[in-house]
């Protein structure tokens, strides 16, 4: 399977996108993920200002799980011939008229109106930003694009809880959510310079067959088995440590995690290139059990309780970008569809372990959190390693040939680098995306003249 690509996709940029274009979409990846680790600091101050209990509004972040699971896969299903550029452009376009519209919130109606534009909008920006990426790349270097964009969300884990916490208490929610609105609109204004890209039509039957695809189903529940287990030690991580929600050193462990996750983010698009997909999330897996499991008793005392946390942050870096390789692998043809149900699965995953924690926590105590971390992540690691691992020499023949049309192999084009050299359009570190946005605004001036 081939994707169309639009004339205004360069030379040169054969192999996949340029480095300044998956830093677009990098950036994309980012917004989307402080917006989502903000509101948590945010929660006093907006129950406060919209007259509503702190549980009620809590819910917003329910709202928009729920909203961002269901939608993912239905969107996809629907939309699946169209351009992914006016997909993600779209979605980054309800997006922020879902954020200026909480912003602006008079009630709290308006603000869970808001919340379910802003997510049906990031489910329609962030699987397709995943399926160019992949899909361009090829298979040799998909790794490597698909962390490039996920390099985002990582940074959006170590920004995301001082952003909140701090501006919020010096400006005010609302200013809060016009910043990430801003950032929506300058990531926006720089999706027309991303090449056309269509994926060759796929019946509907096919899309609504993906569920029916044992493969498929084995993925999607590995993601869930791997997300729950952070989210049982994470949701509940200030009782596990006895430190108190506003405690400095509770925010430095919370970055460590963060930083941990750009570490692995950073590791993994190499790795999983080289290594396969399969093996490097056994290894991640098998690395979260055993972090759980030394924080039963490193969780008394602060620094060793600070490297436990940075080493679940790296294994958790590891553990996502092969899921998304794995499912170009086995729905080569739905790919759109398949990553949008991986997003769901993420959501679904985070949730459990939150809902699993909070059970833990009241039948046997803060204590046994880490454990019961532990026992999960070693009950998902046998379910991964029991599933049919893939083979490579279908990775080759997956769906995207994006060399010339002609008569040359579909490897990397001549025109790049010569073997042995760097190509930087797959650079997946957070630098990528904080220097898209100067690359946009000279190539819009230069489309002017």
């Amino acid at each position: 399977m081939t994707i169309r690509q639009g004339s205004n996709y360069e030379p040169g940029s054969e192999g996949g996108l340029r480095g300044w274009q998956l830093g677009v979409l990098a950036a994309g990846t980012f917004t989307l993920g402080v917006d989502g680790f903000v509101l948590a600091g945010l929660l006093p101050a907006i129950a406060d200002d919209l007259s509503v209990s702190m549980s009620t509004a809590g819910q917003l972040t329910t709202i928009f799980s729920i909203t961002y699971a269901v939608g993912s896969p239905v969107l996809a299903t629907l939309t699946g011939h169209w351009d992914r550029r006016l997909l993600l452009g779209g979605g980054l376009a309800l997006f922020l008229l879902g954020m200026a519209g909480q912003a602006l919130a008079p009630s709290y109606a308006v603000m869970a109106a808001g919340r379910v534009a802003a997510a049906l909008g990031a489910a329609a920006f962030q699987s397709n930003a995943y399926v160019m990426a992949g899909m361009l790349a090829g298979s040799e270097r998909r790794g490597r694009a698909l962390a490039a964009v996920t390099a985002g969300t990582s940074l959006s884990t170590v920004l995301g809880v001082p952003f909140g916490v701090l501006a919020g208490q010096w400006f005010g929610w609302r200013a809060v959510l016009w910043v990430i609105t801003a950032l929506a609109a300058l990531t926006a204004f720089c999706v027309p310079l991303l090449p056309r890209a269509h994926v060759p039509p796929t019946s509907m039957r096919a899309r609504l067959g993906v569920l029916t695809r044992p493969a498929v189903l084995m993925v999607l529940l590995a993601t869930i088995v791997v997300l729950a287990p952070p989210f049982l030690l994470i949701s509940y991580l200030p009782v596990v440590l006895g430190m108190d929600g506003t405690e400095g050193r509770l925010v430095v462990i919370l970055l460590a995690f963060g930083l941990g996750s750009l570490v692995g983010n950073r590791l993994v698009g190499r790795l999983v290139d080289g290594r396969g997909a399969l093996g490097v999330l056994l290894v991640a897996v098998a690395g979260l059990a055993v972090s759980f499991a030394l924080l039963v008793p490193a969780r008394e005392e602060y620094g060793a309780a600070l490297a436990v946390l940075l080493a679940v942050g790296a294994f958790q870096g590891l553990s996502i970008t092969p899921q998304q390789h794995r499912l170009f692998v086995v729905a080569p043809d739905v790919a759109t569809v398949a990553l949008g149900l991986n997003g769901s699965a993420i959501y679904i995953g985070s949730a459990l372990g939150a809902a699993l924690g909070g059970v833990t926590l009241d039948v046997a105590g803060a204590s046994t959190i880490p454990a019961a971390a532990a026992v999960l992540a070693a009950a998902g690691l046998a379910l991964i390693a029991t599933t049919a691992p893939e083979r490579r020499p279908r990775t080759a023949a997956t769906p995207v040939d994006t060399a010339p049309t002609g008569p040359a192999p579909a490897g990397p084009a001549p025109a790049g680098p010569a073997p042995g050299q760097p190509r930087p359009l797959m650079d997946s570190s957070p630098s990528t995306a904080a220097g898209s946005a100067a690359a946009c605004t000279a190539r819009q001036r230069e489309s002017g003249r």
